[in-house]
């Protein structure tokens, strides 16, 4: 007989209202935490959002950060900041620091003269160390990049709620739009508890999870509109357990096989992408339970429509090709 790995069995019934006033507070909580933390600690915006230069440095030797700062004190170039970059897929003979310096002038970034007055301090600490890439971003681009950022997920949120709405009933968009509001304050939460580097990337994985986590509660109000139509008569408080028990192997599948992939680029993929992969893999993670826990929890709180029935049979609606079982 083939082995089959199945991480949740064929049928469950688990109840997952039983603790839903303890999960609302523990979101609700999460996201308060969040802001509060964002007000208090800041992010750690990148250059993209911050403006100034950013030097990635290579070298096969070890080194100091504080040798490497000492040298760059002398040189007067205002706020420098210089962290070493740590990666098992480095080895003992690849040794990486990021440094960047503020915001100096209109232009933002360290004028040619400057980068080679930079270049041969460190010379002078490590002969061997090399210029890897070098990135400047000016206060007015940063900016412009700031409003974009914001446009872009306020737009793709509003963008959802009105496909949602369409599709479903406003009670289903106001429900799927709190649940990705509840992934997005969560993970920048998270960026400004850690300190990580908030730049374009990870408005980028933002977005990834947005749409990740949406199209996971579509497939379970999806299903719940079937079961809808097939269970007249049972509660909508059955119903909602009934639906998250039949998808519940699909979200855990999906959830997990994202995971593994995003943890073998979290492994291998490097530092220049690690705080993209960290902000997917903890947006995969809360984007699972919002789906259980929060979106269909605001749906039964305000009641949906019953009879989808009636719409299928008169209108030409998108409902028209869900299967009314016996």
């Amino acid at each position: 007989m083939a082995f089959r790995l199945k991480l949740v069995p064929e049928v469950t019934h688990f109840n997952f209202f039983r603790w839903q006033w303890a999960t609302f507070g523990v979101s609700a909580a999460a996201m308060i935490g969040s802001v509060l933390l964002v007000l208090v600690m800041g992010l750690n915006f990148g250059i993209d959002f911050k403006g100034g230069t950013t030097i990635r440095t290579e070298s096969p030797t070890a080194f100091e950060v504080s040798e490497y700062r000492a040298a760059l004190t002398q040189l007067d170039l205002g706020d420098v900041a210089i962290t070493e970059v740590f990666d098992p897929s480095f080895g003992t003979t690849r040794h990486v620091a990021m440094i960047r310096i503020g915001t100096t002038d209109e232009t933002g970034s360290v004028s040619p003269e400057q980068l080679n007055q930079v270049e041969a301090a460190l010379h002078e600490v490590d002969p061997e160390v090399r210029f890897a890439s070098v990135e400047s971003v000016g206060p007015k681009v940063s900016e412009e990049l700031i409003r974009t950022a914001i446009y872009a997920v306020g737009a793709a949120t509003l963008g959802i709620m009105a496909y949602i709405w369409l599709r479903f009933e406003w009670q289903f968009a106001v429900g799927c739009v709190i649940a990705l509001i509840h992934d997005v304050l969560l993970t920048i939460g998270l960026f400004s508890l850690f300190q990580l580097r908030f730049d374009l990337t990870t408005i980028a994985a933002l977005l990834t999870t947005v749409g990740y986590s949406c199209n996971d509660t579509v497939v379970v109000f999806d299903r719940l509109r079937e079961n809808l139509i097939k269970y007249k008569s049972k509660s909508l408080f059955d119903l909602m357990n009934l639906t998250a028990n039949e998808t519940l192997s699909r979200t855990i599948m999906t959830g997990v096989t994202t995971a593994i992939a995003l943890t073998a680029m979290l492994i291998f993929g490097g530092d220049v992408v690690r705080d993209f992969v960290i902000a997917m893999l903890w947006g995969v993670v809360v984007g699972c339970y919002s789906t259980l826990y929060v979106a269909k929890n605001i749906v039964l709180w305000m009641g949906v429509k019953r009879d989808w029935s009636k719409t299928q049979k008169n209108v030409d609606s998108p409902f028209s090709g869900a299967e009314e079982r016996p």
